[in-house]
């Protein structure tokens, strides 16, 4: 709790806050979306209040809920989930060093909070871990203001989307709001070849796969786009790059 103090009083923790404040309306109307969709799939209020706050991943809530409503196998919707949040393996590894000075449950509460968005915030402004305790601290608050206010934000839209899921029409459009912020996160990601050819190889795949049952479409793509990169790699592996001082950018 300390610690959370500490970060809660750092300028950085208002910069994340304020920053995260700017870009979430969209992340909101998906989870607002998400809400309704899961009421609207035939779970429960009770269940559709636990999933969005133990699991907190739009992308595979909505990936599993027709899976769980069409009565898929247990190992279907569990594989689905696991391949469409396979990039936060990605971003988890990018993000270790920053954080491995911290005990590990700290480590896995930031893992919990860490989303597309903050991820991408973070990154931006933080291009290196930091070598001095004041820099990770600062470091620490930016990504704590920022996933806060964006877990926040989401779960009060989502728990919203729940509470009103039998009065929300549903030509009302949330879901294309909701793709539209996706794919705003989609683009700020794209900022190298691999991953832009990355990313049309994944589309193309899946919808090449479209008609594939229990949403394996997205298993495709994703495998399709991985494989390719792989191979990619192998082909041409990266320069090695300087070592650079930790800090800010």
């Amino acid at each position: 709790m300390q610690r959370w103090r500490a970060w809660w009083r750092h300028p950085e923790f208002q910069l994340g806050l304020r920053e995260m404040a700017a870009v979430s309306p969209g992340l909101a109307a998906w989870g607002l979306m998400t809400g309704v969709a899961m009421v609207k799939s035939g779970m429960s209020t009770v269940e559709a209040v636990a999933m969005t706050l133990v699991v907190f991943a739009g992308s595979s809530q909505l990936a599993a809920i027709p899976l769980i409503a069409a009565g898929a196998p247990v190992w279907v919707i569990w594989a689905t989930a696991f391949c469409v949040n396979l990039r936060f393996v990605v971003f988890s590894a990018h993000m270790r060093p920053y954080f491995m000075h911290l005990p590990l449950r700290w480590r896995l509460f930031n893992g919990y909070l860490t989303a597309d968005l903050s991820y991408v915030m973070f990154t931006k402004r933080f291009h290196h871990p930091a070598n001095d305790a004041a820099t990770q601290r600062a470091q620490l608050a930016y990504l704590g203001g920022g996933s806060f206010f964006n877990w926040t934000s989401w779960q009060a839209a989502s728990l919203l989307g729940i509470a009103l899921a039998n009065t929300i029409p549903t030509h009302w459009g949330l879901g294309f709001a909701g793709i539209l912020a996706l794919l705003g996160v989609a683009c700020s990601l794209a900022s190298s070849n691999l991953r832009r050819v990355s990313a049309g190889v994944a589309g193309m795949a899946a919808v090449a796969a479209f008609a594939l049952p229990f949403k394996l479409n997205i298993v495709v793509s994703i495998a399709a786009a991985v494989a390719l990169c792989l191979i990619l790699e192998h082909l041409h592996p990266p320069a090695p790059q300087a070592p650079v001082a930790g800090g800010r950018s």
